[in-house]
């Protein structure tokens, strides 16, 4: 940006080449121009770094808004321009995103709660069940005795009912033979009255009894019948109810499976969606710490760098950082799920990473999520980052051309395939690598 100090880069250059002037002037000379051209890049770093840290995709509302006060307060005040308002969109979309997820996460523990609650009384009652199951089988081994009593039984009347009907028949084969005057020829037989009296009153009486016990024995079957015939009936009852209690406990038993199973997949929702916030938030932070580390650098680099061209002219044609084919394209999700703002380079772990335009290194070591991450300045807000690398070969401050390797490609950062993440910016815009790419790594 235009600066009424800017011409003061020439002064530091004529002070340091000494020009005319004794050692003493020479001294003086460069210690004044240093100090208005820092003066000058003071204002410059302001509106450097204000669009930049609004443009961060990763701030949360509370941080942005902090970075936002300090950059007005150190810029001077000045109409928002189109890339402020899409930066501040993109921050009210991310805000609305933290927000989204705080209350999905709590719509989680709700639904968490109340699958608790449902288990508990799917467990209360399969156990109401199982206590139900095993009066039951008390019951139906209780029946099973009495039954077992009563068959014995049966058997026992059976055997007397053989007897009783053997000596029937025998009675009536003997009546039989006697013919139908088996009285008369008893008395006949008989020489005294009394006598004769007496046998035919022990004569009915025996046949009485042996009716009685006839008929007795008839009637404790019919009657050991139909208990037998009840009792079996019960133990049916008894089965056919056993077995809908089983089909039902083993019904809740599967629900209780299904709940717990619903209640592991929340736990995992809840402790995935923790972890994203968690790691939403340290992002934010590291971001944050990282731009504030980078105050020096960006501090004594010129508004315009010496490349053969400004960047902004080059696009569509800078040079690919390495070759290989894009796993992850401009606004796709990586493996963490999250939508990127660059892409990702499949390459084998040790490829060289190039730079795609002449540079300084801004930044250069670990970032959570992006892993061994190299930013390079270009000037005019153009900046270039390349993340996942195994090694990085610049350092902080170091200048480089294009085409010149600064870093190996890796798996840093988490990754599970080795590649590069490449990124674009434009004063802390992203933009798409691959509209500024030549055509085709």
């Amino acid at each position: 940006m235009p600066c009424a100090g800017c011409d003061e880069h020439s002064e530091l250059r004529r002070a340091e080449q000494g020009l005319a002037a004794p050692a003493v002037l020479r001294a003086v000379s460069v210690v004044a121009a240093v100090l208005r051209v820092v003066g000058c890049l003071a204002v410059q770093f302001a509106a450097l770094i204000a669009p930049y840290v609004a443009g961060a995709l990763w701030h949360s509302a509370a941080v942005a808004q902090e970075a936002a006060e300090a950059a007005a307060s150190a810029a001077p005040a000045k109409p928002a321009s189109n890339e402020e308002r899409e930066a501040q969109q993109k921050l009210d979309t991310l805000r609305t995103q933290i927000k989204q997820l705080a209350d999905q996460r709590k719509a989680t523990e709700a639904q968490k709660g109340g699958v608790a609650v449902e288990l508990r009384e799917r467990e209360t009652r399969i156990a109401a069940v199982a206590r139900e199951l095993r009066t039951l089988q008390e019951k139906l081994a209780e029946q099973q005795q009495s039954l077992d009593a009563l068959q014995l039984r049966k058997k026992e009347l059976e055997e007397k009912l053989k007897s009783q009907r053997d000596a029937l028949a025998a009675l009536l084969r003997s009546a039989y033979a006697l013919g139908r005057h088996e009285e008369i020829k008893l008395i006949l037989q008989q020489n005294e009255v009394a006598t004769t009296s007496r046998v035919l009153a022990y004569h009915r009486y025996f046949q009485r009894a042996r009716m009685g016990r006839i008929e007795e024995l008839l009637a404790d079957l019919v009657d050991l019948a139909k208990v037998q015939q009840a009792i079996e009936a019960q133990v049916v009852e008894i089965e056919a109810t056993r077995g809908e209690r089983n089909s039902e406990s083993t019904r809740l038993q599967a629900e209780k499976l299904e709940r717990e199973a619903m209640l592991d997949t929340l736990e995992l929702s809840l402790k995935d969606q923790a972890a994203r916030l968690d790691a939403l938030g340290k992002d934010e932070s590291a971001l944050l710490r990282l731009l504030e580390r980078l105050r020096d650098v960006f501090a004594d680099i010129p508004k315009q760098l010496k490349a053969a061209e400004p960047f902004a002219e080059r696009r569509g044609r800078l040079p690919w950082p390495l070759p290989g084919k894009v796993a992850v394209g401009f606004g796709s999700s990586d493996d963490s799920g999250r939508a990127i703002s660059g892409i990702v380079v499949a390459a084998d772990s040790g490829t060289e990473v190039r730079a795609v335009s002449h540079g300084r290194v801004a930044y250069a070591d670990w970032l959570k999520g992006y892993g061994l991450i190299l930013i390079l300045d270009h000037g005019d807000g153009y900046m270039s980052l390349y993340g996942y690398n195994e090694t990085l070969l610049k350092d902080v401050g170091d200048w480089v051309d294009a085409g010149e390797p600064i870093a190996t490609a890796g798996t840093s950062g988490g990754r599970k395939s080795a590649g590069l993440y490449f990124e674009l910016r434009a004063r802390g815009k992203p933009l798409d690598p691959r509209s500024w790419l030549k055509p085709g790594p």
